[in-house]
């Protein structure tokens, strides 16, 4: 894959999840600035373009390289956002990085998949959000994994991960996998209400790369598609990601 599809490939990837936050975050300068976490926010890539829309982040992150390369990158753009070594165990630890009610929007995307207990997890991010604050939650999705492991001809796995108490759809590398039921029953356990669902990368992980190379508008229709199909309750079982908002 050439280094433009591959850009391109990566916006459309993106594209529903910060549709869905852009009423909060705004962009115009006119909304007022929010204290942002970024749970799990790695080398900064959303971090940065948060602080970049006049907002407050803080990003605690558990490997030091990613969140050096979350400084330069923060460098380069010319925005400031706070950097905290450590993960969500001990976000509210007695001298853990953050405090209780300091969060107006937290952002946890791909990091409930590696946690030992999500229901936990869930819970501290509750605490940490201010009565009304919001959660953003991405997580991966059980049912689109069956049908990837499937389309790649690994029959065994796919059938593995049709039972969510199996070692393949509980964890290994991928991290856990969730449905919508289950993140869903997650969320209301941890005190938080539901807002919205929206699937991402329903068809983005399934189209060949040098069709975005070699097709005239292939990446504007792709993104329309997707964003056509985003809120869908019937395309949901396909999205390679749920991404959920979720209000304190």
């Amino acid at each position: 894959m050439s280094g433009a599809s591959s850009e391109q490939r990566r916006n459309v990837r993106t594209a529903v999840v910060w549709d869905d936050l852009q009423e909060m975050l705004g962009g115009d300068g006119g909304s007022a600035p929010l204290d942002v976490l970024d749970i799990g926010g790695g080398t900064g890539v959303s971090a940065v373009r948060v602080a970049g829309l006049g907002h407050r982040v803080t990003v605690v992150d558990p490997s030091p390289d990613a969140l050096a390369s979350l400084g330069r990158r923060a460098r380069e753009e010319g925005v400031e956002v706070v950097a905290h070594q450590g993960d969500l165990s001990a976000l509210l630890a007695p001298e853990g990085p953050v405090a209780p009610g300091s969060a107006d929007l937290v952002l946890c995307h791909g990091v409930l998949e590696h946690v030992p207990d999500p229901a936990a997890a869930l819970g501290t991010l509750r605490e940490v959000l201010r009565p009304g604050g919001t959660l953003s939650l991405l997580v991966a999705q059980r049912h689109a994994a069956v049908l990837a492991r499937a389309m790649a001809g690994h029959f065994g796995q796919a059938l593995a991960l049709l039972d969510p108490g199996s070692p393949e759809a509980g964890g290994g590398r991928a991290g856990r996998r969730f449905t919508h039921d289950e993140v869903a029953a997650l969320l209301d356990g941890a005190g938080l209400e539901l807002l919205s669902v929206h699937g991402v990368r329903v068809f983005a992980d399934l189209v060949p790369g040098s069709l975005l190379d070699l097709e005239p508008g292939a990446t504007a229709a792709l993104l329309e598609l997707e964003t056509a199909v985003a809120t869908r309750p019937e395309y949901l079982p396909l999205a390679t990601q749920l991404h959920l908002l979720a209000r304190a």
